[in-house]
C-alpha cells in the first residue's frame, strides 16, 4: 500500500515536471520535436554541404522536387558510417570504464538516492584528441573520411539513437537501475522525457554520462578538428575564420570536461530523465547542430585579418571564462557548505528546506551573491555570447550558421523557466524569498 502510494506520488510529480507549459502546448511541442528534429538534421547537413549554406536554395529544391526530392537527399546509412560510429562509441565507452578517475557524488535525488560517478572526463578528452590527431598525422586514418560520409553518419545516428531510446523506454519499465524511475502514464511523454533518472548498464556504466559527455560533447570536439583538417586538405591551408571557430569550440569543450564533476549536478543529469529529449539530443543533435558553424566554414573560408580574428577570439574566450567562473563559484559554494568567499566576501545565501518523496526533510543552500546575485541563471548569458563569437567568423552571407545560437537561446530560456518552476515546487516559500532577492531570471535588469 505504501509502495503504491509512493509510486503514485512519483508519477504525479513527474507529470507536473513535464507540464511546465499548458497541457495542449506541451503535447504540441513534444509531437512537433519528435517528428521534425530528425529530418531537420538532414536538411541542415544538405543545405550546409550541398546548397552553399543557403536556405533559399534548399527551399527552391524542395519546391521543385517535393517530398520525393526530400526522400532522395536523405542519405542511406552505409557500412562505413556504422563502422565509424561503432569504433568511436566503443572507444569512448572503454575510456569511460577503464580510465582512472576520482569518485564524485551527485546531488541527492527526489527519492533520496545519491549517485556516484567516476570523473575521468579530462583524461578521456585528452586521450581522444591525441589519438584522433595521431591517426591522421601518421596516415592511419584520414578525418576527411568522416566529413565525406557525414550525411550517412547523421542518418545512421538518427535511426540508431531512436532505437536506443526505445531500449531506454523498455528498460525503464522492466529493469530500472534505481528507485528514481517511473511512468507518467503517457507513452509519448515517457519516450520523450524518459523513464529513468540514472540508468546504468551493470553497476558502473552510466548511460547518461556516456550519451551526454563521452559521445555527445566529445563528438563536438572531434568534429571541430575534423572540419579544420578537411579545410586544410581541400585548400592546402586553414583560414583564420576556421581557426577562431575551432579554437573557441575546443576551449569551450575543454572547459566542459574540466568542470565535468560540476555537470553531474546540473539539470541535464540530476533532473532530466534519460529519453529522447536528453539522449537522442546528445547522440544526434549535438554532433550535427552544435558543430554546424564549423561545418559551414569548411566550404566558406573567410579571411578575417589578424586584428578582427584576435578580437573575436579574445571576446569568445572571455565569455567562456565567465561561464566557467559562474559554475565554479556555485560549485565551490556548495562544496564548502556556503563557507567559501564570493568575490572576496562572505556569500549571501538562503537556507532552504524541502521534503523528498520519501517524506524526509533535507536542506539546500541558495547562493544570492556574486554572479548568482545578478540573475538566477546569469551563466546562460556568456554561454549564448560565446556561441555567437564562434559563429561570427562566418560573417553574414547566410543565416543558417547562426541557427545554433538562436536554438541555444530558446533552449536556455526554456530551461531557465523549467528550472524555476521545479525549484518553486521544491522549495516553496524559500524560493519566493530567493526570487525577491534575485528578481531577474537571466538578463540582469531586463528579464
Amino acid at each position: 500500500m505504501v509502495r503504491a502510494k509512493t509510486e503514485e506520488t512519483e508519477s504525479m510529480k513527474k507529470k507536473e515536471t513535464m507540464m511546465v507549459h499548458s497541457p495542449i502546448l506541451t503535447y504540441f511541442s513534444v509531437i512537433t520535436l519528435l517528428s521534425t528534429c530528425p529530418p531537420f538534421v538532414i536538411l541542415l547537413w544538405f543545405t550546409m554541404v550541398h546548397q552553399d549554406g543557403s536556405i533559399l536554395n534548399t527551399f527552391s529544391y524542395l519546391k521543385e522536387h517535393g517530398a520525393e526530392g526530400f526522400v532522395n537527399i536523405w542519405p542511406r546509412p552505409t557500412a562505413v558510417a556504422w563502422k565509424i560510429i561503432a569504433c568511436y562509441a566503443l572507444f569512448e565507452a572503454a575510456l569511460q570504464l577503464w580510465l582512472p578517475g576520482k569518485q564524485v557524488e551527485g546531488p541527492i535525488s527526489p527519492n533520496g538516492n545519491k549517485p556516484v560517478y567516476k570523473a575521468n572526463g579530462v583524461l578521456a578528452y585528452v586521450v581522444t584528441l591525441v589519438t584522433y590527431i595521431s591517426l591522421w598525422w601518421f596516415g592511419i586514418f584520414n578525418p576527411s573520411v568522416v566529413y565525406d560520409h557525414l550525411g550517412e553518419i547523421y542518418s545512421a545516428l538518427i535511426f540508431g539513437s531512436l532505437a536506443f531510446c526505445v531500449f531506454l523506454y523498455i528498460k525503464g519499465h522492466v529493469a530500472p537501475s534505481s528507485t528514481d524511475s517511473g511512468s507518467s502514464g503517457n507513452i509519448i511523454f515517457d519516450f520523450y522525457w524518459g523513464m529513468e533518472l540514472y540508468p546504468r548498464i551493470g553497476k558502473n556504466f552510466d548511460i547518461k554520462v556516456f550519451t551526454n559527455c563521452r559521445f555527445g560533447m566529445m563528438s563536438w570536439a572531434v568534429l571541430a578538428v575534423t572540419y579544420c583538417i578537411k579545410q586544410y586538405e581541400t585548400n592546402g591551408k586553414v583560414a583564420d575564420s576556421m581557426l577562431v571557430n575551432t579554437v573557441l569550440m575546443l576551449v569551450y569543450v575543454t572547459k566542459f570536461f574540466w568542470w565535468e564533476a560540476g555537470y553531474f549536478n546540473t539539470m541535464d543529469v540530476a533532473h532530466d530523465r534519460a529519453g529522447f529529449y536528453i539522449c537522442w539530443g546528445c547522440l544526434v543533435w549535438v554532433p550535427s547542430i552544435y558543430t554546424s558553424p564549423g561545418m559551414y566554414l569548411v566550404n566558406h573560408p573567410v579571411n578575417l585579418g589578424p586584428q578582427l580574428a584576435i578580437s573575436i577570439l579574445i571576446a569568445g574566450i572571455l565569455c567562456i571564462y565567465v561561464n566557467y567562473d559562474c559554475d565554479r563559484q556555485r560549485q565551490e559554494f556548495r562544496r564548502t557548505n556556503g563557507k567559501s568567499l564570493v568575490w572576496g566576501k562572505a556569500p549571501s545565501k538562503i537556507v532552504a528546506s524541502y521534503t523528498t518523496t520519501k517524506g524526509e526533510t533535507k536542506t539546500s543552500l541558495l547562493l544570492t551573491s556574486g554572479w548568482w546575485g545578478l540573475s538566477r541563471h546569469f551563466h546562460y548569458v556568456p554561454e549564448i555570447m560565446a556561441a555567437f563569437f564562434w559563429t561570427v567568423p562566418a560573417l553574414f552571407d547566410n543565416f543558417l550558421p547562426y541557427f545554433y545560437s538562436v536554438f541555444l537561446t530558446i533552449l536556455l530560456f526554456d530551461r531557465a523557466k523549467r528550472d524555476d518552476d521545479r525549484c518553486r515546487s521544491k522549495y516553496g516559500k524559500y524560493w519566493k524569498t530567493y526570487c525577491s532577492k534575485v528578481p531577474y531570471r537571466i538578463v540582469p535588469g531586463i528579464y
